[in-house]
């Protein structure tokens, strides 16, 4: 009896000092908004000004392509584009647009190197690619050449694929997607030259491949803006094994321009 009420005297101090823990540490570092750093009354939680200004993605969309239409044309309704030029993966989906808040966000984990936004934005992909998680078998991050893993110190995608196992308590398989080839920056690159800028970009080792035969992948990025990475990603990963490849983002492009550049 003695020792059952010194184990409950014992839990309640420890919580309560956690509780004060996390108190005092509040006040020295306060909860502040995601996008611009007002004082918000949550960690990884945004102001009511920039929530107002975030682009999220809802229905209706293009079912294979995750991209937005500009009115409802029916439960799984494909796009003009999609149909012509399939992609390789499955499915694409992503929170939010690559635009205000939503573009800013993806510029401060990829290049700022905060990385305690990634949490926040792996909640919202998780509500936006449920679909795609509940059908998933594993979790693998879109990988960094070393080179730049080196310069960057972490890869964005890859602290996102971390959270987003937690959250929906599905494996992450590391190491086994590896990017042989530095390219170049997509940024700026027309059609032709994204798809052979990546031309055999992706390696997976022989005695790696049972990790992913018969399985279906969910490819986790942070934006998703013409496919050709994802595109290229799910090329190598198929022809390893695997049954499916899907594609889940923070942000991706909306444009007719973005969706046509599929190969």
């Amino acid at each position: 009896m003695v020792r059952l009420a010194a184990h409950r005297i014992s839990g309640a101090v420890r919580a309560g000092l956690k509780a004060v823990s996390a108190h005092g540490l509040a006040l020295v570092y306060p909860p502040l908004c995601m996008n611009c750093n007002t004082l918000t009354g949550s960690e990884s939680g945004m102001c009511a000004e920039c929530w107002r200004t975030i682009p999220f993605i809802e229905q209706p969309f293009c079912a294979v392509s995750g991209l937005p239409f500009s009115h409802e044309r029916g439960e799984g309704m494909v796009s003009a584009a999609m149909i012509a030029d399939p992609p390789v993966f499955a499915k694409a989906r992503a929170a939010v647009l690559h635009e205000g808040p939503g573009r800013q966000l993806v510029h401060l984990l990829k290049y700022a190197d905060r990385s305690d936004l990634a949490p926040g934005m792996a909640r919202w992909m998780l509500r936006a690619g449920h679909e795609l998680l509940e059908s998933g078998d594993v979790l693998i991050a879109v990988p960094l050449h070393p080179s730049r893993l080196r310069a960057r110190s972490y890869n964005q995608a890859g602290e996102l694929a971390r959270i987003l196992a937690q959250l929906s308590r599905r494996p992450q398989l590391s190491g086994v997607l590896v990017r042989r080839k530095a390219t170049l920056r997509q940024v700026g690159l027309g059609r032709q030259e994204r798809i052979e800028n990546l031309r055999g970009a992706f390696f997976i080792e022989a005695h790696r491949r049972p990790l992913i035969a018969d399985r279906s992948i969910v490819l986790i990025d942070d934006v998703l803006t013409t496919g050709a990475t994802a595109n290229a990603a799910a090329r190598t990963l198929l022809k390893a094994g695997a049954s499916q490849v899907s594609v889940l983002t923070f942000a991706r492009v909306a444009s007719e321009g973005a969706e046509l550049l599929y190969a």
